[in-house]
This record gives structure tokens, sequence and C-alpha cells, in this order.
């Protein structure tokens, strides 16, 4: 099996290390196809691209974008993107709006449980002012010890019902998937196994993502449980989608899988990357 790692992030977006720092990663991790997907941004693909050539890596451009459905959050991957394909970029540019409000909000919510000062230390995590995020907010609540993960302090106060948890209405899915096929891309579904809904309302969103026209789905990814790799690759086999697999690596201390490590595809599945290998 190849190993693949389409699903990654950096400073351009919420991770801890530059484009060229996460290509060095990957290519010591032993990956061999590599994607980095930022959230909303595709300012680092010229670096990413460069990076992993100079590392002896095949490289695919690519996104992560943050969508509304059901009023939660969804990711949906692009792949194999242009980078410079106009609707694209504005399309990123939009849903990338209102972020830093989001965020003042946020800090207010946990001033008033008595955090104070939540905005001015997250802007010290952020590589890009436009894309401040939770996950910023939840490196400083973990630096000032208010827990002892990003994974903990999120449960205490990032989400819905806690103090720091502010919605925001991202893309529509119809956009997100709009946007990556007319980019030339393949739509995939990032780490379902995160989103809480019902067994219905799953069925729902696969249905609609469907037709219009997304792909793929991430069966293995640093999200994922053993268990839920076999879950989503029965739900990949039984409505013929195509199976990716990446890390979803932020930094070296954010608790997710290391780069190219993750365990294979499970057998009898369409791997996402059979068409550009």
């Amino acid at each position: 099996m190849l190993n693949a790692d389409l699903h990654c992030h950096s400073t351009v977006s919420d991770g801890t290390l530059p484009p060229e720092e996460v290509a060095r990663h990957a290519a010591d991790g032993g990956v061999e196809l590599w994607s980095l997907t930022d959230h909303d941004e595709i300012g680092g693909q010229a670096r990413a691209r460069a990076a992993a050539k100079a590392l002896g890596m095949r490289y695919i451009d690519g996104v992560e974008i943050s969508v509304t459905w059901a009023e939660r959050t969804v990711h949906i991957v692009g792949l194999a993107i242009d980078p410079a394909n106009a609707d694209l970029i504005d399309g990123l540019a939009r849903t990338r709006a209102g972020r830093q409000r989001r965020a003042e909000q946020m800090a207010d919510g946990l001033a008033a449980v008595g955090i104070p000062g939540a905005y001015e230390g997250a802007l010290r995590y952020v590589g890009n002012p436009d894309l401040i995020s939770r996950t910023h907010f939840a490196r400083y609540l973990v630096e000032i010890g208010k827990g002892d993960s990003v994974r903990d302090v999120f449960g205490h106060y990032l989400v819905e019902g806690r103090p720091g948890y502010v919605p925001h209405r991202w893309a529509t899915l119809e956009d997100a998937v709009t946007w990556i096929r007319g980019a030339g891309g393949v739509a995939v579904i990032a780490h379902p196994g995160r989103y809480r809904y019902s067994a219905l309302e799953f069925q729902a969103l696969f249905d609609e993502f469907k037709a219009l026209g997304g792909e793929g789905i991430e069966v293995v990814t640093g999200s994922h449980s053993p268990e839920q790799y076999r879950y989503y690759a029965d739900v990949a086999r039984r409505l013929d989608l195509l199976a990716s697999r990446g890390s979803d690596f932020h930094g070296l201390t954010d608790g997710r899988a290391s780069i190219g490590r993750l365990p294979a595809l499970p057998e009898g599945l369409v791997p996402v990357w059979q068409r550009w290998v």
C-alpha cells in the first residue's frame, strides 16, 4: 500500500509548523504521496509543493473547507485542486471572513468565567491572523494550565455548551463541493467519526454529498479509532466512495497521529489516490 498522507496542517492555518517543516516530517515518516490541506486557505501550496519535490515526495495540492451542515461544522477536504482557480480563491476568502469577530466573542465568553486575555493569548499561536481558530485558543489555555492537552481544554471550554464556544456559519456543503470540483479536485468528507449526527442525519449527509458530486471519505485518520477504521471502511464500500488516509497532523505536541505512521487502508477499498499514481 502506498504511504499516502492527504490531510495535514501548517502555520498557514492552525498548525504549529511551517509548510517546509511539515514536509520534512512527512518525508521522515516515509510518506510517498503528500498533501497539505490547511483550513480554508491555499496560501501554503507553492511552498509545500516545492518542499515535497526537494524531498522526493509526490505532491497533491489540497485544502480543507469548513462547512455548516444541519447546524454543525463538517470539514470537506479537496484534493488535486488547482490553487489558482478564481472561484475557489474567492469562496475561501468569504469562508474565512468573520473569524476575528468570532474570536473576540470567544474571548468574551472565557473572560466571563475568569479567563481574561484569551484573545491576545491565542494570537501568539496564530501564523495567519485571518485564520484564528479554536485550536489557537486551546493552545493558550493549555499554556496557562487550564488543561493537560488541546483535546482536554476543547472539551471543557470550546465545544457547544461551554463558555468559549461561539457558533459560526461557514460555507454550505454545496459551496464546498462545487468549489473543489470546479478547481478540478476530488471532494472528501474529513474524519466523519468526529461528527455528532444520528444515523439518519449521517445518511442524509452522505446522500447529499454524493448527489453534489462528492467522491471520497476519510477512513484511516488520526481522529479515528481502529474500530472506526473498520466502520467507515464499510461505509465506503456500501456507498461506493473512494477511501482516503491522512494524519490530520497539526504539530508535534497536539496528540494526533504522526505523519506517515498510520495503518494501511483496510482491504477491499478503492484509494482516492488511484487516479494520480
